[in-house]
């Protein structure tokens, strides 16, 4: 398939789409892309935590 064909259909089915998405749909995923984004981040910081407090509590066994 030549560079042509292959944007052709890139660009008709995202086109397509874009006409078909509507504006609820488009916040909700935008607010769950967020909600997402910020869970994501106070996990890796409880297990950052997590990690360090047991290797902490590993080095006193030894």
């Amino acid at each position: 398939m030549d560079y042509n064909t292959k944007s052709a259909i890139v660009g008709g089915t995202f086109f397509s789409s874009i006409v078909n998405i509507g504006v609820e749909d488009l916040i909700t995923t935008i607010i769950l892309a967020v909600v997402g984004a910020i869970v994501s981040f106070f996990v890796s910081l409880l297990l950052k935590k997590f990690i360090t407090f047991i290797g902490a509590k590993c080095r006193r066994w030894k």
